[in-house]
């Protein structure tokens, strides 16, 4: 069944209401689950939120008539009228905002600025508030270009910490709802900055920071160029890491599908590869279970049968499932990319601990026929640094023995040491703050 591996139910709760409805859309296109549900949910997520009129519309598809309850219209009426209310309240403060030549007169210093706007203009913090709560509602009403702006306005003369950090997630939705994902990576870097140096109440708090961080990443890592390289940089930080294991493991399907997908082979993957190892008993995926199969169980039939199981998770997950239009013809570029580097990882692990390998057996492991093999193999052999030789008449592979040098033994062993001590002793020092402060 295809919601066998849909992790909507376990992402939804860590995101903004507004950013479910793309996973509910994807799940919708794919049929996984009955029409009804699908429609039903968007009306429970639509009950919180000022979108009335979509709300309308999908009760409308829903139960098949023009007819709508009474509630429903009563509600349009009340959001339109706190629209126009908080649009007068604003009003002063949107008006000097979009006048080019009063813009000007902002200046890099904050404390100027909130003395100015005051003596020239009558604005001072109660139409500052009023432009964030036009925002929020800007927001709630699915209007994000406008809500983006004035949040951006917003946290410039905003002198409330917590309230600056609650407009910069709200602007980071809009930007993610928008598409605009180099914008929406900037947003992203920016709370990341402040998560990780802010001084939280309690340190759940600031691990629930990162976990909704990571989650809301998603939707910009699988769409943003560099993203396959980011999502690494972010997730497998110690601190994120660590998060991940207690409190969203179901996130290591991302991390491992990035690993894998990622043209270049990096130094983090043997150290990620442990992780894989530990939570293999406490989390399972089918793309978790590929790497355990193929680096720490070393079950070439068991990953084989995984690969099945990885392309229908990736073909029904909304994050990893995108479909491009070619023609009349639709791909899902990542889903191709994961099984070539799949068949690799199989193949370079296999012919690590075989000296003669039989084409048919590897053709069966790789999951492709015995001509397709052949040429996958041929191909990797000219292109790539694989010291082997294919004999035609017996049909195998015969591997080159390659003896790593002891000393190239004792660089990869230790090249990772200085990183390790740095942040050893980064945690030692973070602990001796606040007893020093005590």
């Amino acid at each position: 069944m295809a919601s066998k591996y849909d992790l909507t139910q376990r992402i939804a709760p860590q995101l903004d209401r507004h950013l479910v409805f793309p996973l509910l859309e994807f799940l919708q296109e794919r049929g996984m689950y009955p029409e009804e549900d699908i429609l039903k949910a968007k009306i429970e997520l639509l009950n919180n939120t000022n979108m009335v009129d979509y709300a309308m519309d999908i009760h409308k598809s829903l139960y098949r008539s023009e007819d709508v309850p009474q509630e429903m219209v009563e509600r349009r009426a009340e959001v339109v009228g706190r629209l126009k209310a908080l649009e007068e309240a604003a009003a002063p403060l949107v008006t000097f905002l979009q006048n080019p030549n009063a813009v000007q007169e902002l200046r890099a210093d904050q404390q100027h600025n909130l003395r100015m706007l005051n003596d020239r203009y009558q604005i001072g913090q109660e139409q500052i508030e009023a432009l964030y709560q036009y925002a929020k509602f800007q927001f709630e009403c699915g209007n994000y270009s406008g809500a983006a702006d004035y949040l951006y306005q917003y946290r410039a003369l905003c002198t409330n910490t917590e309230r600056s950090l609650s407009a910069l997630w709200g602007k980071l939705a809009a930007e993610i709802l928008m598409q605009n994902w180099d914008i929406a990576l900037d947003e992203l870097n920016s709370l990341k900055e402040i998560i990780d140096s802010k001084s939280f109440s309690s340190p759940m708090n600031q691990v629930q920071s990162r976990i909704w961080l990571m989650h809301w990443s998603l939707f910009i890592f699988f769409n943003h160029d560099n993203g396959r390289t980011l999502i690494i940089d972010l997730f497998n930080q110690d601190k994120y890491l660590n998060a991940i294991q207690t409190n969203a493991p179901h996130l290591l399907r991302y991390l491992a599908t990035a690993f894998i997908v990622n043209k270049r082979r990096r130094p983090q993957f043997k150290e990620f590869i442990k992780v894989i190892q530990q939570e293999q008993y406490s989390y399972k995926d089918p793309i978790t279970e590929f790497l355990a199969c193929v680096y720490v169980n070393y079950d070439f039939d068991g990953a084989h049968k995984k690969m099945k199981e990885c392309e229908e998770a990736i073909l029904n997950d909304p994050f990893l499932g995108k479909r491009v239009e070619e023609g009349n013809f639709a791909t899902v570029p990542l889903r191709d990319e994961f099984l070539e580097n799949a068949r690799l990882f199989i193949f370079e692990t296999y012919c690590r601990i075989h000296q003669r390998i039989e084409m048919s057996v590897l053709a069966e492991k790789l999951n492709l026929n015995y001509e397709e093999a052949e040429r996958w193999i041929v191909n990797l052999i000219r292109t790539s640094k694989l010291e082997a030789k294919i004999d035609s008449k017996m049909g195998t592979i015969v591997m080159e023995p390659n003896h790593t040098n002891v000393y190239e033994q004792l660089i990869d062993h230790t090249k990772s040491l200085s990183g390790r001590t740095y942040k050893l002793v980064s945690q030692l020092l973070e602990h001796a703050q606040p007893q020093t402060a005590r």
